[in-house]
């Protein structure tokens, strides 16, 4: 029965376009990470024009199903990433073993000053000198957090240049001989994804994110960095481990 035959029953034809990529999805026709066909192709099969297809796919969006890259296309969101927060806590570690492909990228470092709350948190003096580093980090291509973090210019010089060779926070510690460290007190908050997170991250602006503020420690008890992450709420759920 073509999307024509069924318009007279009063459901809008985009949703019925939608209701179908969604049956697509559950009875694994495109798996998560699968690229879906083409607006025109969409179309041709449902026999409706590109604008009921973008209308199906933006709902698909807002429900978190499907996520449109620009100048790409349109893919199948994963299921939630099941990310736990405990004392050690490796995005990496958590992400491969989803089962999924770990990346990193640095979107700028730059030369900052301690506030007295970081100050607090790095156990340096108000206005020692600190590197701040922006990343973003991603499985299987799916943006997942996007993170700033500060760290002692002193201890660590250059440490934004290491990160944008290593590609990962413990490897970039690893560099300046930290072999391990344990994660601090967590805490976490709800906020509203801004404009500049919502390039970042791909997502409409106004979606829910995660804000998660933490500080690392060597395994002296020493604070090494602070971090301010925002997570796609959509993306992640949190499980709260010892």
């Amino acid at each position: 029965m073509s999307m024509q035959d069924t318009a007279s029953s009063g459901v809008a034809l985009w949703r019925l376009v939608a209701d179908g990529i969604e049956r697509g999805i559950a009875d694994g026709r495109f798996a998560a990470g699968d690229k879906l066909p083409g607006e025109v192709e969409i179309a041709e099969t449902y026999r409706v024009n590109r604008h009921t297809v973008r209308r199906a796919l933006a709902a698909l969006a807002e429900r978190g199903l499907v996520r449109a890259e620009r100048g790409s296309g349109t893919y199948v969101e994963a299921q939630k990433l099941a990310y736990p927060l405990r004392s050690r806590t490796r995005f990496s570690e958590i992400v491969g073993a989803d089962g999924r492909e770990p990346q990193g990228r640095l979107i700028e470092a730059s030369d900052d000053v301690a506030t007295r709350e970081l100050a607090r948190e790095l156990g340096l003096r108000t206005g020692a000198p600190l590197v701040r580093i922006e990343a973003i980090r991603l499985a299987d291509r799916t943006p997942i957090c996007v993170s700033t973090t500060w760290l002692s210019a002193e201890l660590f010089p250059g440490a934004g240049e290491v990160f944008a060779a290593t590609r990962s926070m413990t490897k970039m510690l690893e560099h300046y001989g930290v072999r391990d460290y344990r994660r601090g007190a967590t805490r976490i908050t709800a906020g509203i994804v801004d404009a500049t997170d919502a390039a970042r991250l791909d997502l409409p602006l106004g979606r829910p994110i995660l804000v998660v503020d933490a500080t690392d420690h060597g395994l002296d008890g020493k604070p090494l960095v602070t971090k301010h992450s925002r997570f796609a709420a959509e993306r992640v759920e949190f499980l709260v481990e010892p």
